[in-house]
């Protein structure tokens, strides 16, 4: 398998966005907000809105809403939801690294319905792994890497100059799963 290069992922899911808005439409305080998915989300979301221009943009933790959390529990340096833009009526690009079950993005959606309604929300990610639990799909995709070993996690990572890598590591199983 492969390993993606995330930095062409990265290029690639920009230019789709920077066809798919007008000029300025994340530069306006009402323009379209962005929301990463704490953390490779997050990441890029900060990356998304230097590069677009973006008046601001936010974190999401969607640990609260996860399907796993009684399993899981809370992680110890969890962060809260930061949002520093209204919700209500406004247009979301949510930005996370991997879709794989759409579980995280099912979690993220409710985590944002928490602080309003939103007039849309858009998905975009770095990379697409197939496997699908839910009907998810992303407007915007860097790529996709579905010949994945089902055991195996696709992680982000960002190096000290801001550039990102793709790395493949085990899964590891919930405490208390079997």
């Amino acid at each position: 398998m492969n390993i993606p290069d995330a930095e062409a992922l990265y290029r690639a899911i920009l230019e789709q966005i920077r066809a798919a808005y007008p000029i300025g439409a994340f530069g306006a305080p009402d323009g379209v907000a962005i929301a990463g998915i704490r953390s490779g989300g997050a990441w890029l979301a900060e990356r998304l809105a230097h590069d677009l221009g973006a008046a601001q943009w936010g974190v999401v933790n969607v640990a609260l809403h996860r399907d796993d959390y009684a399993k899981k529990g809370l992680h110890s340096q969890a962060s809260p939801t930061a949002l520093p833009f209204e919700v209500e009526g406004r247009r979301i690009l949510l930005v996370d690294d991997v879709l794989h079950t759409g579980r995280t993005v099912r979690a993220a959606l409710n985590e944002l319905y928490d602080y309003g309604r939103p007039a849309s929300v858009e998905l975009a990610v770095l990379v697409d792994r197939g496997g699908r639990e839910l009907p998810v799909a992303a407007r915007f995709t860097g790529g996709e890497a579905q010949q994945l070993n089902p055991d195996s996690t696709l992680v982000l990572e960002r190096a000290d100059d801001g550039r990102f890598a793709m790395c493949v590591e085990p899964r590891i199983e919930p405490r208390g799963a079997h």
